[in-house]
């Protein structure tokens, strides 16, 4: 199988997972995903978030998600418990699409290490 079709396949059956478990069977987007780990990331679960700690909870996601394609590194938690990440290595620019399946590849592979999906 191919590499695109695997990530695909493995994509729709992550959103399909996801969206039950906490959007009730409506579709979960990017973004949402992404939200999400950053809240796992976090592991703060049973608060309510401002805009702002939103925006904060998706910067750690991005970091943590591509942390292992040698863009960002884990620096310290801080005092509330809230992880910083450092740039190794800017992100190269990109175009929407190119952004899109490397977000989704980053999550996909954060999901198979998390033994989410298999």
């Amino acid at each position: 199988m191919s590499r695109d079709i695997e990530l695909k396949e493995r994509w729709k059956d992550l959103v399909e997972k996801l969206s039950k478990q906490f959007a009730d069977g409506d579709t979960l987007d990017l973004d949402a995903i992404i939200y999400l780990v950053g809240i796992q990331e976090l592991g703060q679960y049973d608060k309510k978030y401002k805009k702002d700690e939103k925006l904060n909870l998706m910067h750690i996601a991005i970091c943590r998600l591509l942390e292992p394609y040698g863009y960002y590194k884990f620096d310290f938690f801080d005092e509330e418990g809230w992880p910083h990440y450092i740039v190794v290595e800017e992100l190269p620019a990109l175009k929407a699409g190119e952004q899109s399946v490397l977000m989704k590849e980053a999550i996909v592979g954060y999901f198979l290490e998390k033994e989410y999906i298999v």
